[in-house]
Order: structure tokens, then C-alpha cells, then sequence
């Protein structure tokens, strides 16, 4: 089986995030984070949203897969070298905010959490992988949630300052590729991971997420300008969760419910961040929850920062597709990560209810690159799902090969139709806690690590069918795939 031909210099790679593997939740000066607080299993965050959610860790009552994650932090030498045996030419991180700055608003950093990544950022260098760095992915401290509220509150653009100008100004002459936020726009639905906000503390009130969005605009736009000043060749990315969203049917009334949720989720943290402005449909979206943009805090020198500093490419991940039926309500409704809608009949389901669709990722990557015209770079896609290793502890998770090869060949389609494309990095490269569920039970990676949903295991790393697989596309550049 052979593709159309990907760019020479596309970066293959994974992605994983800080929190969910790295564990040493308290380990040389660490602080706590909002993901440490976070409980195990699939009702988390229908706990974190019960109207007496104080952030309390209940040692006694609930697990915290978090603070273990698969102690990555002890082991990102082995880890790192394995993703090299995969040939990977990049791997997406992400610095936890709170083990650089434990309370989020110290007046300095801690040392020792600056030297663990200085060590994982050397460890990718020395097999030439490219790190990918989020600065901020769903960890924010959990001191700005307790003290400040959250993203709400627009002293958080400062510590964010403080933090990005720390990590950029230390790292930018070994790393060239960043991202501000992860899956910025997720806040629409939940808003607990990116912006710190759950009911006890203003979720509720769409006002206050489109608050704290603007108080992450500015900080990201803050973050580019620094990111350009230390090295205009710096390249600083948005992150989205972007779901292609179709109509049920022709009917006009679900038409046009499909315009108003793509506006909603899809483009309006894009629009901000890549055109540097705020889209003729902003008041439409903020008068549906009885409020209006004048009403938002804007500094005086906002939006005139918003225009001068856009990012310079846009990332995002794409998991599945979206339908939208405003016009039967008694019609199933679909499951799947942070997005409502309802089922697709043309489309099969993950273990969790996630609607698979790969013909979907080509058309958000032309719906993308038509709408803004900057480099995009899917730097998470994957499928989660339950592997059963032999008594070796091998995995032969063909779905997951059958997920990804689809997912690589709609990539090369949206080549061919003009996308300029960077790069892809599967979600969850080594297998991770999830963030929706607290699982390790929900499994993304080609490395399969022996923990249970309990905290049982060794730890051991194994490689999957996939990980050979996967190693073959990079070998081969995206052209064989079989």
C-alpha cells in the first residue's frame, strides 16, 4: 500500500502530557497542581462538579492516578529511547506549570524542576528529536485555582507571563516548536482542566469562560511576542480541539444549528489567536448566555496586543466527528471527548462511544487551512481502548494499527488537496493515564506499561504490534502503511 508522498521534513512523532505520565506529583519542589486533585475513574469529573467541590485531596476515599501517572518523571530516559527505536524525528511534552512554579505565583522558579527538563529536552536532542513543547496542557497550579479563581481572574496573565517567559527564555536555543494553551476551546463544555473552573467556583456562568478565554488570549499573545523577541524563527502554535461537525439532514433549522456550533467550538478560540481579533459573531455567541463583549474586563492595551502578536501555526486534535439534530429530540445521542451531538449512522464507535472517522480529519484539515491559511500540525489523534497483552505482555492491537492507518491516509488526501500539513503526533504515544476517565485501562499507546486501573504493576514498558508499525510509516515516510 502506497500514499501520496508527505513533505521530507515531516515530523512524525507523539504526544503525551506532563500530568497524565510523569507522576513525582510532590518530588523536588513540586507543587500542586489542579490535575493532582483530580480522582480516578470515569465519574471524576461528575465529582468535580458537585456544588460542594473544594479541591480537597480525600486520600481516604478516592485513587489519584495522577500522582503516580507511570513515573515518567524516573524513567523518561528509557521512554525517550524507545521513541527513538520508533524513529520519531519529534515528541510532544508538556513543562507542568507547577513543578517550575509550585504556587503559580512565586517570585521565582524552582530550580530543580527547570533541570528535569532541561534533561528531557538533552535526552531528545542527543537522538535528534525535535521537542514540541505546551506550555500550559490542563495542569494549571492548584494554588491559582484555590487563592485567584482561575482563569477568570486576570492576574493569571501575569503568572503566565512570569512562567512562559521563564521556560522560553531558558529552552528557545534548544527547542524551536510551541504551543500556548491545550485544546483551548474545550472550555466551552468543561472547563475545570483548561481553565480551572467547576461549578463551586463560577462554571456555570458562560461569562466567566469567556473571561478567562480572554485572559488566556492575552496571555498567549504575551507568550508569542517573548517567544519572538528571544528568536523570530521560534515558531508558536495555538492548540484546539477541533471536531468536524456535520447536519443530521438537509433541514435548515439543523444547517444552521451546525453553523452556530462550529462558531461556538471550533473557530472562535482559532479566530482570536490566529486572525488577532475577535469575529463579527462574537456578540451573537455571549448576548445566547445574556451578556455582550463590552461587558467582559479588557485592558486597555488588549486587543492591540491581540493583533500584533498571532500565532504562527495552528495545532489541534482531532479524535472524531460531530453531528448535530436540533430538530428530533428523541434521537441517540453519541458519546465522545467533551463534545455532545448525536449518532452517525455511517460511522462505528470506539469502546467509549467516540464516533471513528477518519474522512472527518480530512476535512477539518481543509477546513483549517482554507479558513486561516497557516501551517497546521495534528499533534493528537488515537484510539482509546482496552488492550489484553498475552502472558508476555504483548499487544497485538490491530484496531488501533487499522485507527491510525486511516487517520495517515486522510492526512495524505488533505495533502494532495493543498494543506500544508507539519507534522502528527499520535496521542499517547506510551500508554497514560486518561484525562477523561483517570484510567490506564484506556489505552492509546504503542507501549503498552503494566499498571492497572488500581495502581497495580510493575511499571514495565512493552513494545505493541503497533510500535513496529509505526516505526515502519516513519521509515518510510508515510508511504507504506500496510
Amino acid at each position: 500500500m502506497t500514499m501520496q508522498k508527505f513533505p521530507k521534513d515531516f515530523l512524525w512523532g507523539g504526544a503525551t502530557a506532563a500530568n497524565q505520565l510523569e507522576g513525582a506529583y510532590q518530588a523536588d519542589g513540586k507543587g500542586l497542581s489542579i490535575a493532582d486533585a483530580l480522582p480516578g475513574g470515569p465519574d471524576r469529573f461528575k465529582l468535580v462538579n458537585e456544588p460542594n467541590f473544594d479541591w480537597t485531596i480525600d486520600e481516604a476515599n478516592c485513587t489519584y492516578p495522577n500522582h503516580r501517572g507511570i513515573d515518567h518523571y524516573h524513567r523518561f530516559k528509557e521512554d525517550i529511547a524507545l521513541f527513538a527505536e520508533m524513529g520519531f524525528k519529534c515528541y510532544r511534552f508538556s513543562i507542568a506549570w507547577s513543578r517550575i512554579f509550585p504556587n503559580g505565583d512565586d517570585k521565582t522558579p524552582n530550580e530543580a524542576g527547570l533541570k528535569f527538563y532541561d534533561q528531557v529536552i538533552a535526552t531528545c536532542r542527543s537522538y535528534q528529536i525535535e521537542p514540541v513543547i505546551t506550555i500550559s496542557h490542563y495542569e494549571m497550579p492548584l494554588n491559582l485555582v484555590k487563592k485567584y479563581g482561575g482563569w477568570k481572574n486576570r492576574q493569571l496573565i501575569t503568572f503566565y507571563e512570569t512562567f512562559a517567559r521563564t521556560v522560553l527564555t531558558r529552552y528557545h536555543k534548544q527547542v524551536k516548536y510551541w504551543m500556548t494553551f491545550n485544546e483551548i476551546n474545550s472550555a466551552l463544555t468543561f472547563p475545570v482542566m483548561g481553565q480551572g473552573l467547576v461549578a463551586a467556583n463560577g462554571a456555570s456562568d458562560k461569562k466567566n469562560i469567556y473571561q478567562a478565554w480572554h485572559n488566556q488570549f492575552v496571555a498567549g499573545a504575551k507568550a508569542v511576542k517573548i517567544g519572538h523577541e528571544l528568536d523570530a524563527e521560534l515558531q508558536i502554535g495555538c492548540m484546539l480541539l477541533y471536531a468536524t461537525t456535520y447536519s443530521y439532514d438537509a433541514n435548515p433549522v439543523n444547517q444552521l444549528a451546525t453553523l452556530e456550533q462550529n462558531q461556538a467550538f471550533n473557530h472562535f478560540c482559532g479566530d482570536v489567536q490566529v486572525r488577532g481579533e475577535y469575529p463579527a459573531y462574537t456578540n451573537k455567541l455571549m448576548q445566547k448566555y445574556g451578556f455582550s463583549f463590552n461587558e467582559l474586563e479588557i485592558g486597555e492595551n488588549d486587543l492591540a496586543l491581540l493583533k500584533a502578536n498571532p500565532v504562527d501555526y495552528i495545532g489541534f486534535s482531532y479524535y472524531m466527528s460531530s453531528t448535530i439534530d436540533v430538530a428530533d429530540a428523541e434521537r441517540e445521542q453519541a458519546s465522545g471527548n467533551l463534545i455532545g451531538g448525536v449518532k452517525n449512522p455511517f460511522l462505528k464507535t470506539s469502546e467509549w462511544g467516540w464516533q471513528v472517522d477518519p474522512i472527518g480529519l480530512r476535512i477539518a484539515l481543509n477546513e483549517l487551512y482554507n479558513r486561516y491559511q497557516k501551517p497546521l500540525f495534528v499533534v493528537e489523534n488515537g484510539l482509546g481502548a482496552v488492550d489484553k497483552p498475552d502472558d508476555k505482555f504483548h499487544v497485538q492491537d490491530d484496531y488501533r494499527i487499522d485507527y491510525l492507518r486511516e487517520h495517515i491516509q486522510a492526512m495524505a488526501g488533505a495533502i494532495a488537496d493543498g494543506v500544508d500539513l507539519m507534522g502528527y503526533t499520535p496521542w499517547g504515544c506510551i500508554d497514560l493515564v486518561s484525562a477523561s476517565t483517570g484510567q490506564m485501562s484506556k489505552r492509546y499507546g504503542f507501549i503498552y506499561v503494566d499498571l492497572d486501573d488500581q495502581g497495580n504493576g510493575t511499571l514495565n514498558r512493552y513494545k505493541k504490534a503497533s510500535f513496529e508499525w509505526y516505526k515502519q510509516v516513519i521509515a518510510s515516510n508515510g508511504e507504506t502503511l500496510a
